[in-house]
C-alpha cells in the first residue's frame, strides 16, 4: 500500500468533505467510520480519512481516539497525519482541538504544529489569526450560534489558547505569501520559543 496521507477527521461530515476534495484532486482515498477492525483489507491506496465523533465528547476520550487512529495508519505506512478539524473552529474553551493537536503532536517529536481551519470553497477563510465566514468574522456570522459549542471568538489564537497547555502563535499572511519555505521557518522559530502551534 502506498499510503502518503493518513487524515482524523472530528465529524463524519467534515471527513466526507474532506475525503471528496482529496479524491477530486487525485488522490486514491478511502474513508472509515472510526478505526477499520484489524481483518479488514483495504485497497491500494494513497489517503485514508478516519472519521470521529469526537468535538464534543471529553476531552481524554478524543485524545485515545486520535491517538489510536494516528497508531493504525503509521503502521500501515502512513508518512503524513493531519488532523481535520471543523472550519468553523467550534469547540469549548476546554478542548478538544488543544488537546488533541498536542498529543498528536507529542507523538511526532514535538514539532510546532500549523493549524488553518480554512475552507474556501464554502467560505470559511483564516486571516492574520482571525476565522471569517464570507466576509464577515465568524463571531459576528450565523455559524457563531452553534446549539452545541457557539463561537463568539473569532481570534483563533484567543481560542485555541484556552484549551492549550503551550503558548500558541501566528504566521501572518505576509509569511504565508513568501511559501512553504518561510511558513516551515516562521514554524521552527515558534518553536524555538516555546510555542505549541501556531495558526497559520
Amino acid at each position: 500500500m502506498s499510503l502518503r496521507l493518513a487524515c482524523i477527521a472530528d465529524d463524519y461530515t467534515g471527513a466526507s468533505d474532506l475525503a471528496n476534495t482529496l479524491s477530486r484532486n487525485g488522490l486514491r482515498t478511502v474513508q472509515t467510520i472510526g478505526i477499520p477492525a484489524d481483518g479488514l483489507a483495504l485497497p491500494e491506496i494513497d489517503a485514508i480519512v478516519v472519521a470521529f465523533k469526537i468535538r464534543s465528547v471529553p476531552a481524554r476520550e478524543a485524545v485515545a481516539a486520535a491517538l489510536a487512529a494516528a497508531e493504525y495508519c503509521t503502521a500501515r505506512g502512513a508518512g503524513h497525519v493531519m488532523y481535520k478539524i471543523c472550519s468553523t473552529f467550534d469547540s469549548t474553551d476546554a478542548g478538544n482541538i488543544g488537546p488533541v493537536t498536542e498529543a498528536l503532536a507529542a507523538r511526532a517529536g514535538g514539532l510546532c504544529v500549523p493549524v488553518c481551519p480554512a475552507f474556501p470553497e464554502t467560505g470559511r477563510t483564516v486571516y492574520q489569526g482571525h476565522l471569517f465566514v464570507g466576509a464577515v468574522p465568524l463571531a459576528e456570522s450565523p455559524l457563531k450560534d452553534h446549539p452545541l459549542n457557539p463561537m463568539r471568538d473569532s481570534n483563533l489564537l484567543r481560542v485555541l489558547a484556552r484549551q492549550s497547555s503551550r503558548p500558541v502563535g501566528l504566521v501572518p499572511f505576509e509569511v504565508v505569501e513568501r511559501g512553504a519555505a518561510a511558513i516551515s521557518a516562521a514554524l521552527d522559530a515558534a518553536l524555538g520559543e516555546g510555542r505549541g502551534a501556531c495558526i497559520v
